[in-house]
């Protein structure tokens, strides 16, 4: 974050806690959630490159959801692939074994899809 640019001891510099996430409509990961926004637990100290942003999106890469008040990119999806996700928060977290996170869902979700798919043919 550009505020921890400039701090060489890194204790305490971390984004921690639960932070809102903006998903974006028509999204695989807005989709999983069937939501608009989630709450999710960060413990982490670096953070997307916005100076990328552009030209990561005009090549495919779908921002997926955001942290709006820091404009934090939190979650990225590649449309193209069956389940190419990545959040910057921890879905481990707020898992267990009885209630998968909605993103261990739909990775399961996708992995099922292509072996039926594989399988017809």
């Amino acid at each position: 974050m550009e505020e921890q640019r400039q701090v060489k001891d890194k204790g305490g510099t971390m984004r921690l806690g639960a932070y809102p996430c903006v998903l974006h409509k028509g999204t695989k990961v807005q989709a999983a959630y069937g939501v608009d926004e989630v709450r999710e637990r960060h413990r982490h100290r670096y953070e997307f490159n916005n100076d990328f942003k552009d030209k990561l999106t005009e090549n495919g890469l779908v921002i997926s959801g955001v942290y709006k008040d820091k404009d934090l990119v939190e979650v990225i999806e590649y449309p193209a692939h069956p389940w190419f996700v990545a959040c910057q928060y921890h879905p481990e977290f707020q898992s267990t074994p009885l209630k998968a996170h909605p993103l261990f869902k739909g990775f399961v979700g996708a992995g099922v899809e292509r072996r039926d798919a594989f399988s017809k043919v």
